[in-house]
């Protein structure tokens, strides 16, 4: 898959989340790159999430950043089928961490 398609896919996702969650999003970026350097991830959430922002401690910041690993999503899955729900699920997973959501929750909910 091309990096274009895949850009294209990730931002499909994220455009497909509710309004009144993706109104919520924000100073978020999102990312793509082959993979991570040492783990097998299919995304990873670096930032401060909603939950823990303040006045007072978040300010003049850089944007939070989801990055989504083109080459480790798309060697796990068999089809361009495959590849387009597997970067939905990870969009979901990535921006609920910046909804404050942990990993064991994720799990709870089937998004992990």
């Amino acid at each position: 898959m091309s990096n274009e398609r895949f850009e294209e896919l990730a931002a499909e996702a994220l455009a497909s989340l509710p309004p009144e969650l993706s109104s919520q999003i924000e100073n978020l970026a999102i990312m793509v790159t082959d993979e991570a350097a040492e783990r097998n991830l299919y995304g990873l959430y670096e930032g401060i999430p909603l939950t823990k922002r303040g006045p007072m401690s978040y300010s003049g910041v850089m944007p939070d950043r989801i990055t989504l690993y083109q080459k480790t999503i798309c060697q796990h899955c068999n089809s361009a089928e495959e590849v387009e729900a597997q970067i939905r699920k990870t969009v979901i997973h990535e921006v609920a961490h910046h909804f404050g959501i942990s990993d064991p929750r994720l799990v709870e909910l089937g998004w992990a």
